[in-house]
């Protein structure tokens, strides 16, 4: 990731140095070297965290399929699970049938009799006319395949009390909205070393208190408070690294880190949980990492664009001498007297922009179409997402190998991202990835024998299109609301994650339906992104009537891998004129935005 080419050529530039931007000054003080790699390798206990609160919750409920009514009468006698389901329970309902994960025999019912005495006279199999009652003293549950006594099988959260497991999860990111408005303002105000120190505190704590828990509403309470702490306890910390890195790696750097860090996280975590099997310790332990937040700042380096717009140019330029120097680089003095320039004239235009609310986007009428298009291509990604996430409780019994599989599809969806994203464009890959998305979710339906694997591929679809959404509307609104504009549509995506862990109940309707619902949604989303504009190469709008206008002058089948505009080949030349920038997503403006948006 070194650069050397490029910084020898700042240094070597002919005339007076010309510092416009942010990212001008980065190939003097080094885009990719020694310091990038520490924050990168940084990133990945910070990424683990992330992992962790996202999916330690399905492991922490997991509810073995296999369960029926605890009868204490034949606790005397010498029997196997299989005599007492054979003498005690009746055959599943048609109701229970049409349930997740339904077996053959009854799991809210048993038969109403004298068990001691029918035991006395040698009955060993139920007769199906004996009256059926509700389970009176609790469940007993087959922990073959889920080693453990979750939280859901301590409290019973089973038959009717089901729901109780995805109403902690909404808890979960409820608690995440009120997060992001508190560690937001703490971010804005305080600085974002502090905020990422708070936020992890806040997760690392409530984490602990989570193994305190016995019940439903204390658990609730603990979820709800570490929710709080989840995007922000990593993501401030991963928007300043891709803050400091140059603009040609950012593309990589972003999606490498999600593709190795958190595709080892999510794939490690269903085997601690396996191997530790014990849901309050397993609560600790994935707490564990959010630690290094406590000695972060003394390793992080403070965001150089909030330096700036707190008026602490001073500051930005010292962390930029910083980098220089651990980068082994040298910079004239004059460079550095340029940046200072540069950055109080882009405040006092900061100052002047900042009339403009996230109202302003629905005042144009091509620019409230796209962006309520954005919000609902993000909220259907998430609960297409979110909805496979937790289907993966349905389709195999083995939910620690087959959800392991699954998260690993963030490493093959990053490096096709990272080799085809800046190729192929945002808008035709992201319909590509949510079309086979949908695709193999009806081919799982189809071909049951081989669902794991096409539940997979489905994921692996969805995967690569959440990681495009993450950036598609930084580069779409216009700068004077951008980072507005970024958080609204965030904010109204945590709706999806809270509806998200109910997808699973339209079993209960018909075994297929969710992975109907999954299909046909991704379908949807695929068809809505070809309505958006594309942004590769593209000069991202500034002013809202170029947000407006952004896009009109494009072919609908223009395909940046094969064919170019006129005008697509204008607005290239005149990028390569000033420097060459493969991901426009990180331009200027957009990182200072999506540094704003608390993603």
């Amino acid at each position: 990731m070194t650069v050397m080419v490029e910084s020898t050529k700042a240094e070597e530039g002919n005339g007076p140095v010309k510092i416009e931007t942010f990212d001008d000054i980065l190939p003097y003080v080094g885009e990719a070297s020694r310091y990038q790699w520490f924050l990168f390798i940084l990133l990945l206990p910070f990424t683990f965290v992330y992992a962790f609160l996202y999916f330690a919750q399905f492991f922490i409920t997991l509810v073995p399929a296999e369960h029926w009514c605890s009868i204490p009468e034949l606790d005397h006698y010498n029997l196997t699970d299989f005599e007492r389901i054979a003498v005690s329970i009746p055959p599943a309902t048609s109701e229970e049938l049409r349930l997740e994960s339904a077996t053959s025999f009854s799991r809210c019912y048993m038969y109403d009799v004298n068990y001691t005495e029918l035991l006395e006279q040698g009955v060993r199999q139920a007769n199906l006319s004996w009256p059926i009652i509700r389970c009176k003293k609790g469940w007993t549950f087959n922990h073959t395949m889920i080693p453990y006594a979750s939280i859901a099988a301590e409290l019973e959260w089973v038959c009717d009390k089901t729901f109780l497991g995805s109403a902690a999860q909404s808890a979960f990111f409820v608690g995440s909205i009120i997060g992001g408005l508190i560690f937001g303002y703490i971010a804005d105000h305080y600085g974002r070393i502090p905020a990422l120190v708070s936020c992890n505190a806040v997760g690392f704590f409530a984490s602990i208190a989570t193994a305190f828990c016995n019940s439903f509403w204390s658990f609730c309470a603990a979820r709800l408070i570490v929710g709080s702490s989840f995007d922000n306890c990593f993501n401030v910390l991963f928007i300043i690294v891709i803050e400091y890195v140059g603009p040609k790696y950012r593309t990589l750097v972003a999606n490498m880190s999600f593709g190795i860090y958190f595709a080892a996280a999510a794939g490690l975590l269903p085997w601690i949980a396996f191997w530790i099997a014990d849901w309050r310790i397993l609560s600790v332990v994935t707490a564990f990492p959010m630690i290094i937040a406590f000695v972060g700042p003394w390793l992080v380096p403070e965001s150089a664009r909030w330096y700036i717009m707190s008026g602490k140019v001073d500051k930005a330029v010292g962390m930029l001498k910083k980098f220089a120097k651990v980068n082994g680089r040298e910079v004239k003095p004059e460079v550095f007297e340029e940046f200072e320039k540069s950055c109080k004239s882009m405040i006092e235009k900061d100052q002047k922009l900042n009339q403009y609310t996230v109202v302003h986007l629905f005042t144009l009428p091509r620019l409230a179409r796209i962006t309520v298009m954005l919000v609902i291509y993000w909220l259907l990604i998430i609960l297409v997402f979110d909805g496979h996430v937790w289907n993966m409780k349905l389709i195999d019994p083995d939910v620690f190998t087959s959800f392991s599989l699954a998260a690993l599809t963030e490493l093959p969806a990053a490096i096709l991202l990272a080799l085809f994203l800046d190729r192929w464009g945002r808008r035709w890959m992201g319909f590509a990835s949510m079309f086979i998305c949908g695709i193999f979710s009806f081919t799982a339906i189809a071909f049951p024998s081989a669902a794991l694997l096409m539940a997979i591929m489905a994921r692996l679809g969805v995967n690569i299109a959440a990681n495009i959404g993450f950036q598609y509307a930084a580069e779409m609104l216009p700068t004077v609301v951008r980072a507005q504009g970024v958080s609204l549509i965030h904010i109204i995506g945590y709706i999806a994650h809270i509806v998200g862990p109910y997808v699973i109940y339209l079993a209960d309707v018909n075994q297929h339906l969710p992975l109907i619902v999954l299909g046909l949604l991704s379908i949807l989303d695929a068809f809505l992104t070809l309505g958006l504009p594309e942004t590769l190469n593209q000069e991202l709008p500034e002013t809202l009537q170029e947000g407006n206008d952004f896009g009109t002058d494009q072919s609908f089948w223009w395909i940046p891998c094969i064919s170019a505009t006129p005008r697509y080949k204008k607005s290239l030349r005149k990028k390569k004129q000033k420097e060459g920038m493969t991901n426009a997503g990180f331009q200027h403006g957009s990182v200072q935005a999506m540094d704003c948006t608390r993603l």
